[in-house]
């Protein structure tokens, strides 16, 4: 696969999303309904779990420990896997830089910087109907960009999760919520959504990466010019 030259440690600037776009996400539909948080190692069908499902909604979100810290910049990515694990083509690798897919059944909906303020800090959204069937897992990953090498990590963050909703109806399917602490590496294998005959499962992992967004874009069989710390 060619060398994908937009991860580097320099960030592309137009492809940042201010952070207060994604305040006007809309709230859940169902508030009155209890969340189905799920752990570590725990399997969901999210097709048995809502079989109107055609799109998906991904929110992920984070806090600092201190606010006194030098401020971090998290990143969520997805990776499209075939059945060998890995990306067919580098369009397949979606990040800041590569807002969405070769076909556009994937939207990463832009960069936030701080992680501040209540909700989803960044958003993608999925279209399971239109796919390709080439593509049969889909890796979830939130990495640390450390532009000036500052030693950052995971053990500086908290309160990180993950929640799968409905686009369409806006109902949230379930919240994986990482309450363990998390070590002082760079990068987090969220969890994966595999594709079994018609279902989607999706499969929480929760582990973190020594490297960080470099490592895990190298299993992926993504090539970049640079790594990122």
């Amino acid at each position: 696969m060619s060398d994908n030259s937009d991860l580097e440690n320099e960030k592309t600037p137009h492809d940042y999303t201010p952070d207060n776009v994604l305040d006007d996400e809309p709230a859940l539909a169902h508030p009155e309904e209890p969340r189905n948080k799920i752990k570590r190692n725990q399997e969901v069908n999210i097709t048995q779990k809502d079989p109107t499902i055609r799109s998906l909604t991904i929110g992920v979100g984070w806090d600092l420990k201190r606010l006194d810290q030098n401020p971090l910049d998290l990143d969520a990515s997805i990776f499209l896997l075939d059945f060998k694990d890995k990306t067919r083509i580098d369009e397949d690798f979606i990040f800041y830089n590569n807002l969405r897919n070769e076909d556009s059944t994937v939207h990463h909906k832009g960069d936030s910087r701080t992680g501040a303020g209540d909700g989803d800090d960044e958003v993608i959204n999925i279209d399971l109907t239109s796919l390709s069937f080439e593509i049969s897992k889909i890796a979830f990953v939130l990495s640390i960009y450390d532009e000036d090498y500052q030693d950052h990590n995971f053990s500086m963050v908290k309160n990180v999760y993950f929640r799968i909703a409905n686009q369409e109806s806006e109902h949230e399917i379930f919240r994986y919520e990482l309450d363990d602490e998390l070590d002082e590496h760079e990068g987090l294998v969220i969890g994966f959504l595999e594709r079994i005959g018609p279902e989607w499962i999706f499969r929480a992992v929760g582990e973190t990466v020594k490297g960080g967004l470099g490592q895990i874009t190298d299993e992926y069989g993504i090539i970049v010019a640079e790594k990122m710390g």
